[in-house]
């Protein structure tokens, strides 16, 4: 009988997750196995991976021969670049607490975020509204402009009236004494 370490498929179509076991090299993919000995979860950058090494250890001491994934997994977990040792003790703890910090960082990160864009979107409105007042005001004082240059013409038309009509006055005296 020989013992394989590969990837046992689970999850959803289009959701892959993975376990990584021991199996007989003669037992279907996702059929029996002999021992489960973590998780390999590809989706999250990085990925997810969570191994027993101590028994890793054991099956390839005892002749298991990895797969090529599993091989990759196992290097990358030994030299540290990523997943979670489970023979170490406190490695589940401090792997959860350190997912629980990167998620609130995330969402501390998303709120300030967004309380800028809300800032930033209220002094817009503000200045938007400023421009408005001023455009109101400016409109009003060219209306009292108009309004005033109106008047003006106006008096100037009374005046010039009047002046013509104190022309005509006097051409009627004249014309009268004549």
């Amino acid at each position: 009988m020989t013992v394989r370490l590969r990837l046992q498929r689970k999850g959803a179509k289009k959701r892959p997750f993975f376990r990584i076991v021991a199996a007989d090299q003669r037992a279907p993919r996702d059929g029996r196995f002999i021992e489960m000995l973590g998780t390999y979860d590809p989706l999250p950058d990085p990925p997810d991976v969570r191994l027993n090494g101590e028994r890793v250890d054991y099956w390839l001491e005892n002749g298991a021969q990895p797969s090529d994934t599993v091989r990759s997994l196992i290097l990358k977990l030994k030299r540290g670049e990523l997943g979670v040792d489970l023979s170490e003790e406190g490695a589940e703890e401090a792997a959860r607490a350190a997912r629980a910090a990167a998620r609130k960082k995330a969402r501390d990160e998303a709120r300030k975020a967004a309380a800028d864009a809300a800032k930033k979107a209220a002094e817009e409105a503000k200045a938007e509204e400023e421009a408005k007042k001023a455009e109101e005001e400016a409109k009003k004082a060219e209306e009292e402009a108009a309004k005033a240059a109106e008047a003006e013409e106006a008096e100037e038309a009374k005046e010039e009236e009047a002046s013509d009509d104190a022309e005509e006055a006097k051409e009627e005296e004249k014309k009268d004494e004549e």
